[in-house]
């Protein structure tokens, strides 16, 4: 579980090739102005997820994905640790002081944004979070739900309004004005939701970013048509879930005898309320 506060991100850095790494699309990552990479973190490894994979015992020959300077992160690190990477929850297999990898499932890469990282790719990274960290966003899985397009980015002021597609329209129904919602990770608040037109889809939300969110996340490096990983408020799932299970009779009277009590308390209130007006 996260919160949807960034820790580190992603910039350019140098990283040699591993060589037991069986991946053809690993590259070296060099740096744009031949300067120290600053402590932040980057794709430094990308595998093929059409055949060939990663042969290491962690990786067991599937997609594995190494990121590096990341030790800002590191230092409280295990073997079996879950980390955010762009919103993805993935389980740390090997890391160094200032490296780590990740295996990545077929369902991973058909439901984010992963498949499509080259070396020097920016990453959203968080840790887990701990019993005493302080909630600083909202309850983030890291389970993605659906990628969105960036449809437009507007200045305001020195904020930035981002307005966003998502590939799956059904999503929308979880999406509302000043709830939450996680963009590569990232914890945002909603500023204006346009559910589409019946039967032709075209809906969107909005978020805006402030100008230190902007220097901390990867969305502002971002350009129109590219894609974020999305994950929505759990909450909205597990209250629909609920209330069509009452519907729908499968609830055992769970749903029935909440509603019961809710009304009665309301008609309670209200009768109380009638009964001091008289006095």
């Amino acid at each position: 579980m996260f919160t949807g506060i960034v820790e580190a991100i992603g910039s350019e850095s140098p990283l040699p090739r591993s060589p037991k790494s069986l991946l053809e699309n690993v590259r070296k990552v060099k740096s744009a102005d031949g300067n120290p990479p600053p402590p932040l973190s980057a794709v430094a490894e990308l595998g093929d997820y059409d055949g060939d994979g990663d042969d290491s015992s962690g990786g067991g020959r599937g997609t594995s994905l190494t990121v590096s300077n990341a030790g800002e992160i590191l230092g409280d690190a295990h073997l079996g640790d879950s980390i955010s990477v762009n919103g993805t929850c993935l389980t740390i297999t090997h890391f160094t002081p200032t490296t780590f990898t990740v295996g990545i499932s077929p369902e991973t890469l058909r439901r984010t944004t992963l498949h499509s990282l080259r070396p020097s790719t920016p990453l959203n990274l968080e840790r887990a979070l701990t019993p005493s960290a302080r909630m600083g966003g909202h309850i983030v899985q890291g389970h993605v739900d659906t990628v969105a397009a960036i449809v437009s980015k507007t200045p305001d002021g020195n904020a930035l309004t981002v307005r966003l597609q998502p590939r799956d329209q059904g999503i929308l129904r979880y999406v509302v004005e000043k709830g939450f919602v996680a963009l590569d990770g990232v914890s945002l608040t909603v500023t204006r939701v346009f559910d589409g037109v019946q039967g032709e889809g075209g809906g969107w939300w909005e978020v805006m970013l402030v100008a230190y969110t902007q220097e901390k996340v990867v969305i502002t490096k971002k350009e129109v048509g590219d894609e974020v990983n999305v994950e929505v408020d759990m909450v909205g799932k597990y209250v629909e879930k609920g209330v069509r299970a009452y519907f729908e009779g499968r609830d055992g009277g769970a749903m029935a005898g909440l509603v019961e009590r809710a009304v009665e308390r309301v008609v309670r209130e209200r009768l109380e309320e009638k009964e001091k007006d008289v006095r």
